[in-house]
């Protein structure tokens, strides 16, 4: 586990790259923390949106995947515990989604 845990810390350093764009649509309410691990549109998205969304998510997945195959954990438990990881980084006032599928202020 704690292979994991510091394999999820890199994929959050790694999201520096986009941290600009990316903090922008959070802390406006656009976009916020799934329950799946992946970023999602929180409101119906405009097409700048949808990139970065699509962009994130597949820089995402190529980490979960290697972290996956690194820490012998399956990616399911990879996505489940970024997730944890991501609402506890949620910054006050920007959304995370609950596991009911319900978006969340936090």
């Amino acid at each position: 586990m704690k292979k994991l845990f510091t394999a999820l810390l890199l994929v959050f350093a790694m999201q520096t790259a986009w941290a600009i764009d990316l903090q922008t649509a959070k802390s406006e309410g656009l976009v916020g923390e799934a329950n799946t691990g992946y970023l999602a549109a929180v409101v119906p998205a405009t097409a700048e949106v949808r990139t970065l969304i699509s962009e994130v998510n597949a820089k995402r997945r190529a980490e979960f995947e290697q972290t996956a195959a690194k820490t012998g954990a399956t990616l399911a438990q990879v996505q489940a515990r970024f997730y944890q990881l991501a609402v506890q980084r949620t910054a006050a006032g920007n959304y995370y989604q609950d596991s009911n599928g319900n978006w969340r202020k936090k």
